[in-house]
């Protein structure tokens, strides 16, 4: 069973989640920024600049939301739900160049360790683990059925790692004066970074190149549509994602015996598949079987 909400409230939930984040880690740029001028720390204006791009990924992320609720016209016939998938690979691939690029800093700073203000990191670092962890909290039940809203989550998941990682180097550099463990603590978290990334990457151009959807088991549709009474037998069965959230269906079934009431009968099967697969979109094609089915593939 799948659980189901509205598709504008759940639109609705998500702008207002990705707008406070947005809000949050903008103000949290500007900080950071201040002090590391401030301070003269090039490290917290670097994190600065990531951040930076975070934010970028939150707008994008948003942008997205809102435009899956514009309707289909003559141009977009099925909407620009699509835009979603789109920005889930753009965050993707946004995740994993900034997980290299800590890679390559990170390996850098290991072969020569600069001299490192142990409390200033500290302070910045618990504020970056407040807002971004708070973000990621606003995401966190949504992006379990959102793709996109997923790569907006692993962004600030990703982003509360790092500071957690770089309050942490700042207490140990504190206490043992090793300004070592900073870099070697960077290159695990980049590394818990890019898996993540890669996995959403992966997803997310699957989706745009029509593959079935993660949460679909193309299998048992297959079966629940051969075991439909007066179905003897299915063809050109194709899923596929109009956006992170909605997937739509097209089958021909061949039934020798046509239903007597069909507009009853696709009605219960468009429900019994939003019901069992969480999906919203199906087309139905009836035939009897009598001629061979004239569409190739």
């Amino acid at each position: 069973m799948h659980e189901h909400h509205a598709p504008d409230e759940l639109i609705d939930h998500a702008g207002r989640a990705l707008g406070i984040g947005i809000a949050l880690n903008l103000g949290f740029v500007m900080i950071e920024a201040v002090a590391g001028i401030l301070g003269q720390s090039m490290a917290l204006l670097a994190d600065a600049a990531h951040n930076l791009g975070d934010v970028l990924g939150l707008v994008l992320a948003w942008g997205a939301n809102r435009l899956s609720r514009r309707l289909a016209d003559r141009q977009f016939s099925y909407g620009l739900g699509s835009s979603t998938v789109l920005a889930a690979l753009i965050n993707g691939i946004t995740l994993i160049l900034a997980s290299l690029w800590i890679l390559w800093e990170a390996g850098m700073r290991l072969l020569d360790p600069p001299t490192v203000d142990g409390m200033l990191v500290i302070a910045v670092a618990l504020a970056g683990v407040l807002v971004n962890a708070g973000t990621a909290w606003l995401l966190m039940a949504q992006q379990k059925h959102d793709l996109n809203l997923r790569g907006a989550f692993l962004h600030m998941a990703a982003d509360a790692a790092v500071s957690v990682a770089v309050a942490l180097s700042g207490l140990l550099i504190l206490l043992t004066g090793l300004t070592w463990i900073d870099p070697a603590l960077s290159i695990l978290v980049s590394l818990v970074i890019l898996i993540p990334a890669l996995e959403l990457s992966r997803r997310a151009l699957q989706l745009i190149l029509h593959g079935v959807p993660a949460g679909v088991d193309l299998d048992e549709v297959d079966r629940y549509l051969s075991d439909l009474p007066g179905v003897s037998d299915h063809h050109h069965l194709h899923v596929w994602a109009l956006s992170t959230r909605e997937t739509a269906l097209s089958v021909h079934l061949v039934m020798p015996e046509p239903p007597m009431d069909g507009d009853r009968f696709l009605r219960d099967l468009q429900e019994a598949l939003d019901e069992r697969f969480d999906i919203r979109h199906a087309t139905v094609q009836i035939e009897r079987g009598t001629f061979p089915c004239p569409i190739d593939g």
